[in-house]
């Protein structure tokens, strides 16, 4: 299998926060949703992948090449989309253009111009003018208008209204109909991640704790509802986490591995990473 980016035992350690060993494998031709609370490790391992910070141990490659030694070449290819703008606000995006003309070899104004036309994005206005929408299309758009073959996008549809995330979201799906496409995108917004993601990794206090198929996840894992003396009754290596309630407990668990007549439901990515949240805090 080839990967678009893969991390192996990447380390950063800071006086009150270390970035454990993380091993994330990316497909080429996938999404993979990076999830996890405020303050896991996401915008970390974001800059690490980017060569922002400097990791302490591991290596990282993006398109197979050492994002260190290679990075100069590899941006060519790799697109990034952060949750705030990085263009000057006083520019409009016919100023944009010029500059990205001469940042990327491969800028494509043609491109460029057809997603601005698209995206409905002025070229007359100064971003300052803009909606927080249309500055993160514009974002996008500049994203896609090199030779990028992965996108990393960091919190890309936070604060956007339901409409405008929709269409950002179709976006990313028409990307990677290349199957030389991928993206690496880290979302609070879960049921976003759910609707566009082959693969889900979450990370909690600067550990991986899964990285798997979403469809795995959601095959594999149920909302069990049953009594506390039912619950002792059950293995508990199926068991993931727990939530009690007035009306008694809920458990996420292996589904198939429960036997009997008990009420499980479907699990969604975000019970499932609360559950295990719940499960590490105990």
């Amino acid at each position: 299998m080839e990967y678009a980016l893969k991390l192996e035992n990447v380390t950063k350690e800071y006086k009150d926060f270390k970035l454990d060993h993380i091993n994330i494998n990316l497909p080429k031709g996938v999404i993979m949703g990076f999830i996890g609370e405020n303050g896991a490790g996401k915008s970390t391992t974001i800059k690490l992948i980017m060569d922002l910070i400097n990791r302490d141990e591991g290596t990282i490659t993006i398109l197979g090449r050492d994002n260190k030694k290679d990075l100069k070449s590899i941006k060519e290819n790799i697109g990034v989309v952060m949750d705030e703008s990085c263009f000057p606000e006083n520019l409009s995006a016919v100023e944009i253009n010029k500059i990205m003309k001469k940042v990327y070899k491969t800028w494509d104004e043609d491109k460029f111009n057809e997603l601005l036309r698209e995206f409905l994005i002025s070229n007359s206005k100064t971003i300052k003018e803009y909606s927080r929408g249309m500055k993160m299309k514009l974002s996008i758009a500049a994203a896609l208008s090199h030779d990028s073959e992965i996108l990393i996008l960091d919190e890309a549809t936070s604060g956007l209204d339901p409409v405008v995330r929709e269409e950002i979201l179709d976006i990313f799906m028409d990307f990677i109909q290349d199957e030389n496409h991928s993206i690496f995108i880290s979302s609070h917004i879960i049921s976003d991640l759910e609707k566009i993601c082959d693969y889900i990794t979450f990370i909690h206090k600067g550990k991986i704790i899964f990285s798997e198929e979403k469809d795995d996840l959601l095959n594999n894992y149920g909302i069990l509802k049953c009594s506390e003396d039912e619950l002792e009754k059950i293995n508990s290596k199926v068991v993931m986490g727990i939530r009690k309630n007035k009306f008694g407990i809920e458990a996420l668990v292996l589904k198939n591995e429960i036997k009997g007549d008990y009420v499980v439901d479907k699990a969604n990515i975000e019970d499932i990473m609360l559950f295990h949240i719940k499960e590490k805090l105990q």
